[in-house]
């Protein structure tokens, strides 16, 4: 039986005002998985209704009561992990091993939200009056719109509103067409379960076709006072854009051109298991995934071989076979996109040395290529999927110069067994995070998670999300009367 699922609006499961669904397509069997309320505009403006009106409620709620709540939906999401698994292989072609990452670190990221809940929030300012006592204090904004990404859906459904509902706003999230329940419904679910009050979070799901007009709606509503957005910078700028007309603060989580740099100090075998994690965790459909692995010249004949072997060997298909690691990606149409990069690549003059076939359905091969022009397409844009260019340098300065070039600045991965060698390069990595002696997909919830250039602004996690979601006021007390000039 097929799954139906309706918005979430004030704590209620309600159909789309037009009655409309969509729906929600299994990617390795092409069978629907689910179908789900297809939201309109007015839809939006019930969910902020919703939001708005309880707002003030959850904002004056006692700092103890709210982390309980966080501590509870933690837990909750963990016991079922195994509901995880099997929502992400039927949603997204998730391997095991993903979906169980996703729940584990989208668990941690609740309990840290908890612990931000009684975090200190401001500071005792230096009057210059005296008698006076300054206070910057930190205060909810009030709603909070966030769109949430299908390729780790849980984690980032999670992470979209976090942070959000620790400082204090209530939230109205539009979780992404391909993936609703996973990185929506599903955590407004453990949530509500934790004692969540109706209308603090709302999700809004949608038709692809009305996407843009729900997303600029939610924006563009008067009441809603901070945005985030997780997925690609195409879409980022557009939700970067409606957001800067309606002056309101974003923080915007894009796309990557990462690299794997492998010094001429590493070793091999260990800079071939972390580069294959990078680039083919997930098929490649990760922000932080590595879709370049730069390579010293003294290394570079060995570690190619090994890698590409490893590569090669990738079990690939079924999500739900335990022995898969390459599994589908989200759309056979993602999977063409793949294929159409690689054939640009190869008539211009790059070289395949693995994968490199057709894709069957939206299963795209494992693919190794080297001798990659500037020309091709591949060499600026992001792969994002299971496909990765090694290249080889000579100096670190060419390391350097190969990794910096692109408009994106996400993550990257320097693979040394010298420390000082290897933070010497990761200081001139233009990034927002990089790793030393690790690959480049990483993440934590303690930690300033973001990007830097077309890869976007703001930061989640730890003390910085919450700053992201507040406002600062400059509040003064006066313990004596003033003197008025007139």
């Amino acid at each position: 039986m097929t799954l139906h699922r309706d918005l979430l609006i004030g704590g209620k499961d309600v159909p789309a005002a037009s009655g409309r669904t969509t729906e929600d397509v299994n990617p390795h069997t092409s069978e629907v998985y689910a179908t789900v309320a297809a939201a309109g505009v007015e839809d939006v403006t019930r969910a902020v209704d919703a939001a708005q009106a309880a707002f003030p409620a959850w904002a004056a709620l006692g700092p103890a009561a709210r982390r309980r709540i966080f501590l509870d939906a933690a837990d909750l999401l963990q016991e079922r992990t195994e509901q995880v698994v099997e929502t992400m292989a039927s949603e997204v072609g998730a391997v095991r091993p993903w979906a169980m990452f996703n729940a584990g670190l989208a668990a941690d990221i609740l309990r840290e939200a908890a612990a931000a809940v009684t975090a200190p929030r401001g500071e005792v300012l230096s009057a210059q009056e005296e008698g006076a006592l300054g206070l910057a204090v930190r205060e909810p904004v009030g709603v909070v719109a966030a769109f949430s990404p299908w390729n780790a859906p849980v984690i980032l459904g999670v992470r979209s509103v976090a942070a959000p509902l620790a400082a204090g706003n209530t939230v109205v999230m539009k979780p992404s067409e391909d993936a609703p329940v996973a990185c929506g419904l599903f955590i407004a679910d453990v949530l509500r379960e934790a004692g969540l009050p109706d209308g603090v979070l709302n999700v809004v799901t949608n038709a692809r076709e009305d996407a843009a007009e729900v997303a600029e709606a939610l924006v563009a509503d008067a009441r809603v006072r901070a945005v985030n957005f997780t997925g690609s910078t195409g879409v980022g700028r557009v939700i970067g854009v409606h957001a800067a007309r309606h002056l309101k603060p974003a923080v915007l989580e894009l796309g990557g051109k990462n690299s794997v740099i492998v010094l001429d100090d590493a070793d091999v075998d260990y800079a071939v298991d972390a580069a294959v994690f990078s680039v083919f965790m997930n098929s490649g459909q990760i922000c932080m995934s590595a879709d370049r692995v730069l390579v010293h010249e003294s290394l570079a004949e060995e570690f190619t071989a090994k890698f590409v072997a490893r590569t090669a060997s990738l079990a690939a298909g079924d999500p739900t076979d335990p022995s898969t690691v390459v599994g589908p990606l989200i759309t056979a149409d993602s999977a063409r996109r793949v294929a159409a990069l690689v054939r640009d690549a190869v008539d211009k003059g790059a070289t395949v040395l693995t994968g490199g076939t057709e894709p069957e359905g939206a299963l795209h091969p494992a693919t190794v290529l080297t001798d990659l022009p500037e020309e091709a397409e591949l060499y600026h844009g992001e792969a994002f999927g299971p496909l990765a260019v090694v290249s080889a340098f000579a100096t670190d300065e060419e390391a350097i110069a190969l990794a910096n070039a692109t408009e994106h600045g996400l993550t990257c991965g320097i693979i040394t067994e010298n420390g000082t060698h290897g933070l010497k390069v990761a200081r001139r990595i233009s990034t927002g995070i990089v790793h030393v002696n690790d690959q480049s997909v990483a993440d934590e919830p303690t930690a300033p998670f973001g990007g830097f250039k077309a890869s976007g602004y703001g930061r989640f996690g730890g003390r910085w999300g919450i700053e992201a979601f507040s406002n600062t006021r400059w509040v003064t007390l006066a313990t004596q009367h003033a003197h008025y000039p007139f």
